[in-house]
């Protein structure tokens, strides 16, 4: 199949959760004989208007846009949405709510089916201002019209688009990226001046949904003995807000930031912390989280749906979403009761390991644009779809084949067919794709 996909900002994955899915997704796509164009930021490849390159397989075309705040994003995805249908593509998918504004584009003008996924209700983030988060709640609202498929990474989304606008909607989690091997003797933490085990690891982008302040101010109201606190993670069109967390540590040299991190030095980190705390208001279904409980460190998070569907009643501790005191004593219970968590980590990761997998999740996408692409022919049965480490650079990446194949699916794994005219909106789309 020939695949086009707009929303992300670029390959190779540096920082955001939507860039690192594409990458751990798309190149065992290719690497199955389909065909992935991938619409990036011209911003963020900083390469020519329309200029390509290949990622493990995957061609990266640079469309304009506008680097301003809340104005990149929009611009890109309406480019990478008209240039998509000037050429033949089986498939359209919209990556987040806002690129999903476009998405009436390829619905209307060509023949290409439009899936777009929810990785979470982003016009419910603080970041963004009164204007932009009603342009993407706008794109919610063309995603429940025009998208043959809406694809959601938790529960909660699910629930939230049934009950909001009576339609089933698809699940497929999200996984933990793939890490860099590493020394195991952790040598980078002490350049940092950290000590394995005895910090507590916040990784993300300095945004205030993600309320890295609220775990500042804890932290340094409780002052845990030994123990010290890293940020790790870059701005994201919050740099004013970067500040104030700079202001917030008042010279505590137990406060640690690293910027955005990545390879080596991101493995590390992650693998050495005694504590992984993510205190959100706002998740679709975090990849820091999942790849925290993947290495085994334990987990204390804000009591948010996502969080809860992850770690469930065993597999770490929850306190009050946006409440200051109950953050303190979770950080006190966590610190105070390092075996219970140790147990608790260790559930969590044969948790991941069961239910989280990107094989899994990549055969999940491609089986479902198989039925909405009507592409049904039992032939041979669908291959496991290997996960893609993210090591390579641009420069270095193999050129993909460029060969279209009809994806074939087994007639077992079939739950129901597809109808021979598309399903209207806003009765409800059919659930479960495959088994």
């Amino acid at each position: 199949m020939k695949i086009a996909v707009i929303g992300a900002k670029g390959l190779p994955a540096h920082q955001g959760g939507i860039e690192h899915y594409c990458e751990e997704m798309y190149p065992g796509m290719v690497a199955q004989g389909h065909t992935v164009d991938l619409y990036a930021r011209q911003s963020y490849t900083q390469i020519p208007w329309f200029g390509t390159y290949n990622y493990k397989g995957v061609r990266v075309i640079s469309v304009p846009s506008i680097a301003l705040r809340g104005v990149d994003a929009l611009t890109n995805s309406a480019a990478g949405a008209i240039a998509s249908i000037l050429k033949s593509y089986d498939v359209v998918h919209f990556h987040a709510l806002g690129p999903a504004l476009f998405c009436f584009l390829p619905k209307l003008f060509t023949s290409a089916k439009v899936v777009v996924t929810c990785h979470g209700l982003d016009w419910q983030r603080s970041k963004w201002g009164k204007l932009s988060s009603q342009i993407i709640y706008l794109g919610e609202k063309a995603a429940v019209h025009y998208a043959d498929e809406i694809i959601v990474v938790s529960k909660e989304l699910q629930s939230y688009f049934l009950k909001t606008y009576g339609i089933q909607t698809t699940y497929i989690p999200n996984a933990p990226a793939t890490y860099q091997e590493c020394d195991p003797t952790l040598p980078d933490l002490s350049t940092l001046g950290l000590e394995a085990g005895r910090y507590i690891l916040f990784l993300g982008r300095l945004v205030p949904e993600k309320r890295p302040n609220l775990l500042l101010e804890a932290f340094n109201q409780l002052k845990p003995p030994g123990w010290k606190l890293v940020l790790a993670g870059g701005a994201s069109d919050t740099s004013s807000f970067r500040t104030t967390l700079f202001q917030m540590t008042q010279g505590n040299p137990n406060i640690v930031f690293t910027g955005a991190i990545e390879g080596e030095l991101l493995s590390e980190i992650v693998r050495g912390a005694g504590l992984f705390v993510l205190p959100s208001d706002v998740e679709g279904l975090p990849l820091v989280m999942l790849e925290a409980m993947r290495e085994k460190v334990p987990v204390l998070a804000s009591n948010i749906p996502p969080h809860r569907q992850l770690i469930g009643e065993d597999r770490g501790l929850l306190f009050e979403a946006g409440n200051l005191q109950s953050c303190i004593e979770g950080l006190n219970q966590a610190l105070t009761h390092p075996e219970t968590l140790k147990a608790m980590a260790a559930k969590a990761q044969d948790h991941v390991k069961q239910n989280y997998a990107w094989d899994r999740i990549a055969f999940d996408n491609l089986s479902l644009y198989a039925k909405i692409a009507k592409k049904l022919r039992r032939a041979e049965q669908l291959q496991e779809v290997p996960a893609s480490p993210r090591t390579e650079t641009p420069e270095s990446l193999p050129t993909g084949t460029g060969i279209e194949v009809v994806l074939e699916l087994p007639e077992e794994m079939c739950r129901l067919n597809v109808a021979e005219d598309p399903l209207p909106l806003p009765t409800p789309r059919y659930e479960g794709i495959v088994g």
